[in-house]
């Protein structure tokens, strides 16, 4: 135990964390956006999958437990990292040697979007999951929106949550060694991509909820 203990603890273990939690943070994600997007099939389609999903009463708070338990895991790992790296660097953050310059540009903001990603998912919950639960799912979600300041702040957290996963595909991609002369320029447009996907995905919600 005591051994395994330490590999985990090891840099090189915290890494395989990291990667970990952020690929099964990244699966809730795509499964959220997923859900979200029946938006663009109506108010109704929308609202028919809200009170569905909160029907399993039982399945959806232990879920949301492991999510947490998750996220927290990923956020303190990601802080004795970021700290380790700090230290190592001479106070800069630690770049793989193959990044692009746009990569490397990201890799230091990684803090910075990290620390915005957080600000902007307590945001949510506070404007949307802990509202007046009287008030229809959807609704909530509008009222949010339609609020000016609101919708910018959404709009940084969601370009902050881009910036973060292009990075953090990229950086899982390293740690599990898909890593090849041959399919790095592959993996790097693939980097861009989700910027693109998930920034078009999630304003497009938003400006479906603004109707």
């Amino acid at each position: 135990m005591s051994h395994v203990f330490r590999v985990f603890a090891s840099s090189l273990g915290k890494k395989y964390i990291m990667a970990l939690t952020g690929l099964l943070l990244g699966g809730f994600l795509l499964v959220h956006a997923a859900g979200n997007s029946l938006i663009f099939q109506g108010r109704e389609a929308f609202t028919a999958y809200a009170e569905h999903l909160h029907s399993f009463r039982l399945i959806l708070p232990t879920a949301g437990l492991l999510l947490l338990a998750i996220f927290l895991l990923h956020i303190v790992t990601g802080i004795s990292l970021f700290l380790s790296n700090r230290k190592a660097q001479g106070h800069r953050y630690a770049v793989s040697k193959s990044a692009t310059e746009t990569q490397a540009w990201i890799a230091r903001t990684m803090p910075a979007t990290g620390t915005t990603v957080l600000a902007f998912l307590l945001l949510h919950l506070g404007t949307v999951h802990f509202a007046d639960q009287a008030v229809p799912l959807a609704d909530r979600i509008s009222q949010t929106l339609t609020d000016p300041l609101l919708a910018v702040l959404y709009a940084v957290g969601i370009a902050a949550l881009a910036l973060h996963i292009s990075h953090g595909f990229w950086s899982l991609t390293q740690t599990f060694g898909i890593n090849h002369p041959r399919y790095n320029g592959l993996i790097k447009i693939c980097t861009y991509l989700v910027v693109i996907l998930v920034s078009s995905l999630f304003i497009g919600i938003m400006f479906s909820f603004r109707r």
